[in-house]
């Protein structure tokens, strides 16, 4: 299921960036679409990097990337901007992601 999850994440990474090279004329919504895009395409290819050896980090780092990529995402296309407040949440959960998966491979 990681696997799965981390492929349709890439794939709305993607499209994100995408979008936001070609169809948005803010340049604020194309940066919070570029982050969004970039930080949670890394994040799947690093799920299904790890998730062999650290599959709750791995499901962490997709569900911290989703947070902050959707977030970042919604205020692009004109949600209110108080959801910039819940972004960081998301960097968050990323960030203790990467540290059970240090975590799981000092074990190993």
């Amino acid at each position: 299921m990681i696997g799965f999850l981390a492929c349709l994440s890439a794939a709305l990474a993607i499209g994100a960036g995408a979008f936001g090279a070609h169809g948005v004329a803010d340049p604020k919504a194309v940066e919070w679409l570029r982050t969004g895009g970039l930080y949670q395409l890394i994040h799947a290819v690093a799920a299904i990097a790890i998730m062999g050896v650290a599959r709750g980090a791995a499901a962490l780092l997709l569900v911290g990337a989703a947070i902050f990529a959707l977030t970042l995402y919604a205020m692009a296309l004109g949600a209110p901007k108080w959801l910039g407040a819940i972004t960081p949440i998301g960097g968050t959960l990323m960030i203790l992601g990467w540290l059970w998966a240090a975590w799981s491979f000092y074990r190993t």
